[in-house]
């Protein structure tokens, strides 16, 4: 007998009007999920899906909430996206993290009452194959269908005294044609730059991150609820 199994969706790093953004799927796990994680994330084609395991209410320092996230092409042990439109998710079901465990490490949570933040390491993130660009409108110019493998992000400065970025993704490595907002790439892209940055990527979505002590990069946006879908398995 098929079991249905809901999929809250919600869009992470929309821009202050609630438009854009990075689709999210979100599944609490349960046994009708048990092993089937990949074939479920693969049929619902978002660039993430993401499985919440566990949740310790009682850990030290606070609320864990344990997660793991597939693209429709595989596991990843961390992605951005996915870490800040769950933590604002849980935020939103009134379940608070401190902190998320992934297979990468411990990402840290925080919101400002206007951004979700998490903190990771950049070591954490795939390898991307960097396109600086000379200008805004040569990445707007790029033809996704052009990249047929690996994970090329394309930015170029819109501001570079003030640290405003254009930017577009290509992952076909994962299974994603073009990424709409990518967390992992902007921690990775900051470390690399040294500085913090703030993205319009996509179709218009936002990233905002800041270079911490150590390296560690935080990556914060603006996430909202958009539906709940019922899959049957």
């Amino acid at each position: 007998m098929a079991e249905t199994i809901d999929v809250v969706v919600v869009r992470v790093f929309t821009d202050d009007r609630g438009a854009n953004g990075n689709e999210l799927g979100i599944i609490r796990s349960s046994a009708a999920t048990a092993q089937r994680e990949q074939e479920i994330a693969t049929g619902l084609g978002f660039s993430e899906t993401v499985f919440v395991d566990q949740i310790d209410p009682d850990a030290p320092g606070g609320r864990v909430a344990s997660i793991r996230i597939f693209t429709p092409g595989r596991e990843l042990p961390f992605a951005g996206h996915p870490s800040v439109g769950t933590a604002w998710w849980l935020a939103h079901e009134h379940l608070p993290v401190v902190t998320l465990h992934e297979e990468a490490g411990d990402v840290a949570v925080s919101d400002d009452g206007n951004l979700t933040w998490i903190t990771a390491e950049a070591s954490w993130t795939p390898a991307f194959e960097w396109l600086p660009l000379r200008s805004p409108a040569d990445v707007d110019a790029l033809d996704s269908l052009a990249f047929g493998s690996g994970q090329h992000y394309a930015y170029a400065w819109i501001d570079e005294e003030g640290g405003a970025l254009r930017a577009r993704m290509f992952a076909p490595a994962l299974g994603i044609v073009e990424d709409e907002a990518t967390g992992a790439a902007a921690v990775a892209l900051t470390a690399k730059l040294g500085r913090d940055v703030q993205i319009s990527q996509g179709e218009g979505s936002e990233l905002f991150t800041v270079l911490e002590a150590g390296g560690r990069v935080r990556v914060g946006g603006r996430t909202i609820y958009d539906r709940t879908i019922s899959v049957s398995l």
